[in-house]
């Protein structure tokens, strides 16, 4: 088998030194950004301004702003960690994501606009009433302050590598900049920040793969065959069906309808992605912006898990330790193989993505917390300019929190993320799927359905082995039963809220 005396990763797991002109393009991108975020606080006059960005955005601008915020830095140095460790059936989960699009597409956005909603849980308000409204909502900020969690201390892996700063400063760094510019413009900045971020991040990452491709002597044709020798680490396919073996978590059955349900939670149920989607300017320009970000999805997921089979035999196909964490494997082959220049702009992109998630995180949780806790004193103020002002001090509030789960150690980046938002996601999923189609279902039967999906799924996590792609699904049907039952048990509930059409 051939080896390629490189980047070898091992080596590289010290910090390096970037070069003068690296350093300068990454200070001159954030100190850029964060200008460029700012100059958007001039349009912010209510909270229909800072939250929904006045409803301006047109639907590729929302299209690449969906991208970015579900793709996180651990996206990217996760991803291809997963094919260099294993192989490209990842794939299939990603196939379940389109799929889920395309759900959410006809059933969800219909129901998103059928009203002046600044929030997703404002449409469960309608249905179930302010108790469930107010759960739900309060899930989804746990959940999204656990998982920004997790993609925050993913880049302070990449900061540690490249400029030997502790793990805490980097954090400190990236969350400090990303609120000045989110505190300061919104929505709106959240926005457009993210469409230059998306572009940076995806045409940094394609200079990578044409830099492997160049530096392994024979191209493609040898990365292809050093990969297939090395147990067909290109396979996408695998159609065995298991709930517990974990060779299997990403195999066709697993992924798509794994995929499918994580999707219609996270683009459904979640706010910082529902909000993009309440922000276009009409019913079917969300549509297009949803759709959209299926076929961008599709195509740099590909990217990812390819440059991760890349990385492999650029490395010498080395042997492969099962459980052990390679997250550090790209963010090396940046540093210490990437010409000058060209290091410093992939830097650049990587950053880009975090600020890009830290930064719809925090808008989102502020709006959640402001828009769906109004009944709380301090809260329930009517003055535009107060609300804007009460937006804003939420923002940093979130900010902090999030500096603080950013420092912990979560273990391999990517499916710790995944895994945390599967965990409440199913709840969130099934408590919306009964509000539409169960036209029986009541506010306490609503709530008793949450509570039992979220505790099955406890359950399933400390004492079974089911795979975590299953995860969404499992929560969404117990949820929707549980509740189901409830309702039925105690339909002369004469709280019970009209059904949402």
């Amino acid at each position: 088998m051939t080896r390629f005396p490189s980047g070898h990763y091992h080596r590289a797991t010290a910090a390096m030194h970037l070069a003068p002109i690296d350093l300068i393009l990454v200070i001159a991108y954030l100190a850029g950004i964060t200008i460029f975020g700012i100059r958007f606080r001039r349009e912010q006059h209510s909270i229909r301004d800072y939250f929904l960005g006045g409803r301006t955005a047109p639907w590729w601008a929302l299209t690449l702003s969906i991208v970015a915020t579900e793709t996180s830095t651990l996206t990217i140095i996760g991803t291809p960690a997963l094919a260099y460790a294993g192989n490209a059936t990842f794939l299939q989960l990603v196939f379940g994501y389109v799929v889920g699009r395309v759900i959410l597409a006809a059933v969800f956005i219909p129901r998103f606009f059928r009203g002046e909603f600044y929030t997703a849980y404002q449409l469960i308000e309608k249905r179930f009433g302010a108790r469930v409204k107010s759960a739900a909502a309060l899930t989804f900020l746990v959940t999204r302050a656990l998982a920004e969690g997790v993609r925050i201390a993913a880049v302070a892996t990449v900061v540690h590598i490249a400029f030997g700063t502790g793990e805490r400063t980097s954090v400190i760094v990236i969350l400090l900049i990303t609120l000045v510019y989110t505190w300061e413009g919104g929505m709106k900045a959240v926005i457009w920040t993210d469409v230059i971020q998306t572009m940076i991040y995806l045409g940094g990452s394609a200079a990578a793969f044409f830099l492997l491709l160049h530096r392994v002597p024979g191209g493609w044709k040898e990365i292809s065959a050093i990969a297939g020798a090395a147990g067909n680490k290109l396979q996408v396919w695998d159609f065995h069906f298991s709930f517990t073996n974990a060779a299997h978590t990403y195999g066709f059955w697993a992924g798509v309808i794994g995929g499918t349900f994580l999707t219609m939670a996270s683009h459904g149920t979640d706010q910082t992605i529902v909000q993009r989607l309440l922000a276009a300017r009409s019913q079917r320009q969300s549509q297009a912006a949803l759709l959209g970000s299926a076929a961008v999805v599709l195509v740099q997921f590909g990217l990812f898990l390819v440059l991760g089979v890349m990385l492999f035999v650029y490395n010498g196909a080395p042997h492969i330790v099962p459980g052990q964490s390679y997250d550090a494997v790209f963010p090396t082959f940046i540093v210490t193989a990437m010409p000058t220049g060209l290091r410093g702009l992939v830097l650049a992109a990587i950053f880009a993505v975090a600020m890009s998630n830290a930064s719809g995180s925090l808008n989102s949780m502020a709006a959640s917390s402001v828009v769906d806790f109004r009944s709380l004193r301090g809260l329930d103020s009517t003055d535009p300019a107060r609300l804007l002002r009460l937006s804003r001090w939420m923002t940093l509030g979130w900010g902090a929190v999030l500096l603080v789960l950013g420092t912990r150690n979560w273990g391999p980046l990517l499916v710790a993320g995944l895994k945390i938002a599967s965990v409440t996601f199913g709840s969130l999923l099934g408590l919306f799927l009964l509000g539409f189609y169960n036209r029986r279902a009541t506010p306490k039967g609503a709530l008793v359905g949450m509570a039992a999906g979220l505790a099955v799924m406890l359950y399933v996590i400390l004492f079974t082995n089911l795979l975590w792609t299953w995860y969404v699904l499992v929560g969404t049907l117990v949820t929707m039963a549980a509740g189901s039952l409830a309702s039925l048990l105690g339909r002369s509930d004469p709280q019970r809220a009209a059904p949402v059409a």
